[in-house]
């Protein structure tokens, strides 16, 4: 990277199974997301992966043309400006893996829907990942019609018409498209332009007392490694507010049996080292933990904390609940007292068992103890014809 900056957003790229987001996310970012072997093995996203970009425009150059991903413009050879670094979040398309896509939803300030331009338009995961998106308060949308290449001129302007409808229906009328193709480097240059124009940076507040949601954390020793030189956990995520130095000392919540402190002992994103870190892009946390707590993502959902902040760690949860009309397998039901469902609570996916419903609150039991805040928004699933699927959301009271 050439500016030892952090990234200043979080963009996620969402959308239907195997309609080209991994493909698209390694040619904004020079990296190839899904490093899991089962990844490779299924040729799918399972987790969330991550990757940084930077944005450049060459000055000599007006218009879209102008942008790209090169310090050294691929068509004029002039060297580019820097304008950006954003932090791309590739979440899994595959409908048995939506918890892992609410989860990464929750850090998102923005993000790239991919629709395939050779499928019908649109398809199951597209709604429900819209869904999610609208769902989280993400206005901030830019569409990639992914494939071109794969269709007639005729054909990718029918698959924009739908397209179309279908985002200004639900509330993103406008939301630009991109016509993309991911195999051939196509219209890049645009997809970034509409990326800059689109999501801005936010403003985040960094007096707020700390609170970073973890979605990562991983052991970082090789085999073999001498107990003395053995490194601590990772624990990777995003900070929602507030900011975080080496030497801190923080907690974590909800702990393992109960909360615990910890000490933060590096800080590193996309590669470059940091002493302090803010909101904007992901962040991996060097600390004092036993890497074998912090292995195969077991700190998943947990969240780190200055011991200040404002939060409730409970196995009880009240909720206002909103039912989304809109499902592919319709949810002819209302929620029912002794009924199991799915909630996704920051990133963590739990089951809960509705005690007591009065007209849209709900009661629940969650099968674990949990950190929330006031006014949050989490995902709820049904078993609707035997598979879990994005009902609505609460709103945590």
């Amino acid at each position: 990277m050439v500016k030892n900056i952090q990234a200043e957003i979080n963009i996620g790229v969402v959308g239907h199974v195997d309609h080209g987001k991994t493909s698209l996310t390694s040619k904004l970012t020079g990296k190839w997301t899904d490093k899991h072997s089962e990844e490779i093995k299924q040729g799918i996203s399972i987790k969330l992966g991550y990757a940084d970009a930077e944005f450049y425009k060459d000055p000599k150059l007006d218009g879209i043309s102008a942008y790209t991903i090169h310090k050294v413009h691929p068509l004029t050879n002039n060297k580019t400006e820097f304008i950006k670094k954003v932090s791309f979040v590739d979440a899994p398309g595959h409908e048995t893996l939506m918890a892992v896509m609410l989860s990464g939803a929750t850090l998102l300030n923005g993000a790239i829907l991919v629709v395939a331009a050779n499928e019908e338009c649109p398809q199951p995961r597209t709604i429900e990942h819209l869904l999610a998106l609208k769902m989280h308060g993400i206005k901030n949308l830019v569409v990639a019609q992914n494939k071109i290449d794969l269709v007639s001129k005729e054909e990718a302007l029918k698959n924009y018409q739908k397209l179309r409808k279908f985002l200004d229906d639900d509330g993103y009328k406008d939301a630009p498209i991109i016509p993309t193709s991911a195999n051939f480097d196509t219209n890049l240059d645009a997809l970034i332009y509409a990326l800059l124009k689109t999501i801005p940076t936010p403003t985040f507040d960094l007096k707020a007392p700390l609170k970073m949601q973890i979605v990562r954390s991983f052991d970082i020793n090789k085999p073999s490694t001498e107990i003395s030189k053995l490194k601590g956990g990772i624990l990777g995520g995003a900070i929602l507010q507030g900011v975080i130095k080496v030497g801190d000392k923080v907690w974590v919540y909800p702990g393992l049996e109960k909360p615990f402190e910890i000490e933060v002992k590096s800080l590193n994103s996309g590669g470059c080292d940091y002493k302090g870190a803010h909101p904007g892009g992901l962040i991996a946390v060097g600390t004092d933990l036993d890497p074998f707590i912090c292995n195969s993502d077991k700190m998943v959902g947990q969240i780190v904390c200055d011991p200040k902040i404002d939060l409730k760690l409970s196995t009880e949860i009240d909720l206002e609940y909103t039912k989304i009309e809109r499902l592919i397998e319709p949810n002819k039901t209302d929620i029912k007292s002794g009924e199991k469902i799915v909630l996704v609570i920051g990133s963590s996916a739990c089951l809960g068992i509705v005690r007591k419903v009065k007209q849209n609150n709900l009661e629940l039991i969650l099968n674990k103890p949990n950190v929330f805040f006031k006014n949050d928004k989490i995902a709820i699933s049904r078993n609707i014809n035997s598979r879990w699927r994005l009902a609505g959301y609460g709103t945590v009271k």
